[in-house]
């Protein structure tokens, strides 16, 4: 794992991403429905900021006449300056929402607050949001297994698919940064069995960060 800057605080955070179509929701799903943990959805958080009426929206349909999101899917995927157009307008008021829940989670009375929080983000590395965690979580396949489910799940050519996949940093590059790679090569009860494992364990590591005794600071 490449040194990185991570969330220092004491609410623990997981950020969870990986490559397009390599199973983030489905991880996501899981955490959440079978282990408790409150998910903060990037995707979600964006399409609220793009959602009909906002200032974003306006801007959006200003500028593509437009706010159905495959037609804006292939406006920026086939652009990269227009990607980045609209990453710039995006990226900071998801930014925003994410500052907000987190703190709100926070503020839970003592006890009641959940043991971890779970922030999916796709561009987590590429946007420079690793300090926003305090682990990262990356689910990963195999690039032929990416390519696959991506043309399926979204009714794309191989070139378009692949068009989507290079706009990401790939496969390779993320396992090189991430504190945990949660495989989904296998089938959806091998997932949630990978998923349960991690979960174990990043719990026995909190547990014994925990219980380490601290260092008295320097006179």
């Amino acid at each position: 794992m490449a040194e990185s800057p991570r969330w220092q605080g004491s609410q623990r955070r997981i950020g969870l991403t990986g490559g397009i179509a390599t199973g983030k929701s489905t991880v996501g799903q899981l955490l959440q429905e079978h282990h408790g943990l409150p998910v903060l959805d990037a995707d979600l958080f964006a399409r609220q900021a793009l959602a009909p009426g906002t200032e974003a929206a306006r801007a959006v349909l200003e500028r593509y006449g437009t706010l159905d999101r495959p037609a804006l899917g292939h406006i920026v995927f086939g652009d990269p300056a227009e990607r980045h157009w609209l990453e710039q307008l995006v990226h900071p008021l998801v930014r925003q929402r994410f500052d907000q829940e987190l703190t709100t989670l926070a503020e839970q009375p003592l006890g009641a607050s959940p043991p971890a929080v779970v922030l999916m983000i796709p561009l987590l590395f590429e946007a420079g949001l690793e300090g926003l965690c305090s682990e990262i979580w990356l689910v990963d396949c195999d690039e032929h297994q990416q390519l696959a489910r991506l043309m399926a799940r979204n009714g794309l050519t191989q070139a378009e698919a692949q068009g989507r996949i290079h706009a990401q940093w790939p496969l390779e590059r993320k396992r090189l940064l991430a504190d945990r790679t949660i495989s989904n090569r296998g089938n959806p009860e091998e997932l949630a069995v990978v998923v349960a494992g991690a979960v174990a364990a990043a719990v026995t590591a909190a547990d014994v960060r925990a219980a380490a005794p601290q260092k008295s600071p320097s006179p």
